[in-house]
């Protein structure tokens, strides 16, 4: 029987997938847009001239800061799950936001229940002893290296230095704000409960008595539940939440005690949003990756509330895949029906989110082969001449920020529809075309973008069953 893991990443690649068959391989649109046309060539020269070259210096990303300036949410997207030097920038960028901007949490496209041991040791509330023992949750099945790499070691052990003898409500968070967790997040809302109050935690374990059967196998559910609704376990998980809010909102205890109860209550919203995005994965079309994605951006609202609520700042830095981070309503994914992070967040908190692309060229990246396969270093194509990185690498700048505000042309230019690439946990370049590229407009999906022309492939820590 495949993982739950397993399960969840061919879903979320084949939608990735999919949109881009429909015309990024045919001749049409962005696809049959001619590398040595005068417009390109126009193009290229408008962004050598705005290119703000990336070097390694401490002013490398002043003017993304001044373009970010007040913003509550920056969303830091990347190209592909297994880039180092994605990794390694957006490490950059979020120490400089809690620093100088007063950021208060970090989350990520993971796990909740994993996040929050991470989350435990950054801000020295006992569980984990080291970055690499908080950060084992990840490894735990397929893609061990998503999250578990030492360019996310040494950002948290920053986290840890940084948050040291300083009061809880200056302290940075580390949260998770996927869906797939939702036996997991059962397990701790159980858990929770049964050191705080064992008769809700004889409630708890009655209600997810249904998801029991389901455990190795949420795909069954999910067309078990659509098609006999007494089988469902939508209404006890949603009696959940509602229970878990009402302890939420007694309050009391100290900084700790709060965050836990939190963490508990988001943990039990983890459930039924899992259970709400199996049912749609029978439902076809877009529902799935709509119900995923707003799981996911609903969790970004909840924190922020928590965080005021604690005294702390209610700014949040997001880091997402493109397909997540980007506003879906400028790609082909979005005329097919899908929302995600980046659209959501705008759409709520209109001119609080700054959105940030990342794109490569070509170099190494660790992916797998095939769904739960283990992941090894391997080549990355050089992108296809019709898209973005391709338009980007002829510039001759190995690695620049692009900010598109007050660019006019430059914006009119990046807001052409052009083929932008996508590589999950799986890369397969004998269908590259048709399994990594859909059409954007850059521009007017993302507020900023990076480019590293060249990149090498994210280092993984040892994996640890």
């Amino acid at each position: 029987m495949p993982s739950t893991r397993f399960i969840r990443f061919a879903a979320a690649l084949l939608i990735i997938a999919l949109p881009a068959c429909s015309s990024a391989g045919g001749g049409g649109g962005a696809g049959g847009n001619n590398p040595l046309n005068p417009a390109d060539s126009a193009s290229v020269e408008l962004v050598r001239a705005a290119a703000i070259p990336i070097t390694g210096a401490q002013t490398d990303y002043e003017s993304l800061m001044a373009l970010i300036g007040d913003a509550r949410f920056v969303v830091l997207g990347e190209a592909t799950h297994g880039t180092q030097e994605f990794y390694h920038e957006r490490a950059r960028i979020t120490r400089r936001l809690i620093q100088e901007k007063g950021f208060a949490a970090m989350a990520i496209e993971g796990e909740w229940p994993d996040a929050q041991a991470v989350h435990r040791f950054v801000r020295g509330t006992g569980g984990p002893a080291t970055a690499e023992e908080g950060l084992r949750g990840f490894t735990s099945g397929f893609p061990e290296w998503m999250w578990a790499n030492t360019a996310i070691r040494d950002l948290v052990v920053w986290m840890r230095e940084h948050n040291a003898g300083r009061p809880a409500e200056q302290q940075v968070g580390f949260y998770g704000l996927d869906v797939y967790s939702w036996f997991e997040s059962a397990d701790s809302v159980v858990a929770y409960l049964s050191r705080v109050d064992p008769d809700a935690a004889g409630r708890a374990r009655e209600r997810y008595a249904c998801l029991r059967p389901h455990r190795q196998n949420p795909v069954a559910y999910g067309s078990i539940a659509l098609r006999n609704a007494e089988r469902s376990c939508q209404d006890e998980a949603a009696e959940q939440v509602a229970e878990m809010e009402q302890l939420y909102a007694a309050g009391g205890g100290d900084a700790h005690a709060r965050d836990e109860r939190f963490s508990a209550l988001q943990n039990a919203r983890v459930v039924a949003g899992g259970e709400a995005y199996w049912r749609a994965q029978w439902e076809g079309g877009p529902a799935s990756w709509n119900a995923r994605d707003r799981h996911m951006a609903t969790t970004l609202e909840h924190l922020v509330d928590h965080l005021q609520a604690q005294g702390r700042t209610p700014k949040v830095v997001v880091w997402a895949h493109n397909t997540h981070a980007g506003d879906a309503r400028l790609t082909e994914m979005g005329q097919g029906g899908e929302w995600n992070v980046g659209q959501l967040m705008r759409q709520a908190f209109e001119g609080e989110s700054v959105l940030v692309g990342f794109t490569t060229y070509h170099g190494a990246v660790l992916a797998a082969e095939e769904w739960d396969a283990p992941g090894r270093v391997r080549r990355l194509n050089p992108a296809l001449p019709e898209s973005f990185s391709a338009l980007f690498h002829r510039t001759g700048i190995p690695a620049f920020l692009l900010t598109f505000r007050g660019r006019e042309e430059l914006s009119r230019a990046m807001g052409e529809p052009r083929l932008e690439r996508a590589v999950g946990v799986v890369y397969m370049p004998a269908t590259e075309r048709q399994s990594h590229y859909f059409t954007a407009m850059l521009s007017r999906q993302f507020d900023a973008v990076i480019h590293v022309d060249s990149s090498t492939a994210v280092t993984p820590l040892p994996v640890r069953r």
